[in-house]
């Protein structure tokens, strides 16, 4: 039998992430067609790459149907105009999509089966609210298989302020703020265009170019974000503010084995050390990143004092601090989400784990300090994924 082949990230783009909804800049714009300009952004600026060594396609999106229906990544890929004999299939794990697509494509290199692969995700929550359409089994609620918060993210998170009250709705405002910030700086230092993929867009008004992410909000203040109200609950602390909203926007990446990598002239930007998954009770499931990521640790050797870079997904303030509290972490640590994160950026469901590659590949560049990263998130229904990269421009460091 083969040895495992070495997994790499090659290279990821994205388009700029756009406001849900009719004032969006992505109303007339279909999801698939989303998905196919971050595929066909991240093929043109790797023209090594033949279009007929690409084994697979796998594309995530949470609710498969209309524009994002019909078997997504084979759709996606005679779209984006890649031969007829490349495949391509669909994946859902709701917001850690994008991420299960690099996970199940990495797996089928390291087995041999695959040398490149595409991997990404798309949600359009404007064409498709999270949910919509959805007929839960009443079995869930009926025989107390989950809680009736469970279905009601925005709920799970205020669990996660009730079952730690250290956790206030003044450090979650806090962390939202500094994501606001270090965003706009990262914006400001020319940091994320590099991995845009510009968007043509329809309006009543006429046509326009998406080329930044449409939700951030600067200027963002503890003073502002005070007075927001609590939609899930009375006097609760989950806000507009302190969550992700919600978004439009694809991302898409190719992942690849070593070998192939180097036989091609393809760069290598990140290599694949380990992933893992992990179920946590669905009311609250922001927790799940906390036994993914131990998980991952356990199965690659690791410590979490090794990881030198954090891209952590924020579906919410709040969960993110109980991953930072967990693992005795500081709210303010550099290593966290040093370009802000989902709560400026946006969090487009099930395209954003590619997103948090994309910016930790980017990082790793600017830290050869660094030798291991991780990207990880919290998952509906109670899941958490995270995913350890190494560095390959690492030259020996603290981390």
């Amino acid at each position: 039998m083969a040895e495992r082949s070495e997994v790499v990230f090659v290279d990821g783009m994205r388009t700029p992430f756009g406001r849900a909804g009719e004032k969006g800049m992505y109303w007339q714009t279909r999801a698939d067609d989303l998905v196919v300009k971050a595929m066909r952004g991240v093929l043109e600026r790797n023209p090594a790459l033949p279009g007929d060594r690409v084994d697979d396609v796998a594309i995530a999106a949470t609710t498969q149907q209309g524009d994002q229906g019909l078997t997504l990544g084979r759709t996606a890929a005679l779209l984006a105009g890649l031969p007829r004999s490349v495949p391509g299939y669909a994946i859902d794990r709701m917001c850690a999509g994008a991420m299960t697509s690099v996970t199940t494509v990495a797996g089928a290199i390291a087995f041999g089966a695959y040398d490149v692969a595409i991997a990404g995700g798309v949600e359009h929550m404007g064409h498709h609210p999270m949910g919509f359409g959805a007929d839960p089994n009443p079995r869930f609620v009926a025989e107390r298989l989950v809680g009736e918060e469970a279905l009601v993210m925005g709920k799970t998170a205020e669990r996660i302020h009730d079952r730690f009250p250290s956790l206030t709705r003044e450090r979650s405002d806090r962390f939202a703020m500094r994501s606001q910030q270090k965003a706009a700086a990262a914006y400001e230092a020319g940091r994320i265009q590099k991995d845009l993929v510009p968007v043509a867009t329809r309006s009543d008004t006429g046509w326009g170019l998406a080329t930044r992410d449409e939700v951030m909000r600067p200027d963002t203040t503890m003073e502002a974000l005070a007075t927001l109200r609590t939609p899930f609950r009375p006097h609760g602390r989950i806000t507009a503010g302190n969550a992700a909203g919600l978004n439009d926007g694809a991302t898409a990446s190719i992942i690849a084995s070593a070998d192939a990598a180097r036989e091609l002239g393809l760069p290598i930007r990140m290599r694949l050390v380990g992933f893992a998954f992990a179920g946590v009770e669905p009311e609250v499931m922001g927790l799940g990143p906390v036994p993914s990521t131990e998980k991952v640790l356990r199965k690659t050797g690791l410590t979490i004092e090794d990881i030198g870079l954090f891209e952590l997904n924020e579906a919410f303030a709040v969960q993110v601090l109980s991953f930072l509290e967990h693992f005795g972490i500081d709210d303010d640590d550099p290593r966290v989400n040093p370009w802000g994160g989902a709560i400026a950026f946006g969090h487009p469901l099930a395209s954003s784990g590619v997103r948090l590659m994309i910016q930790l590949a980017r990082q790793f560049e600017e830290h050869p300090e660094v030798r291991y990263g991780l990207t990880a998130m919290c998952i509906g229904l109670g899941q958490g994924g995270s995913v350890v990269w190494e560095n390959p421009h690492y030259t020996g460091g603290t981390r």
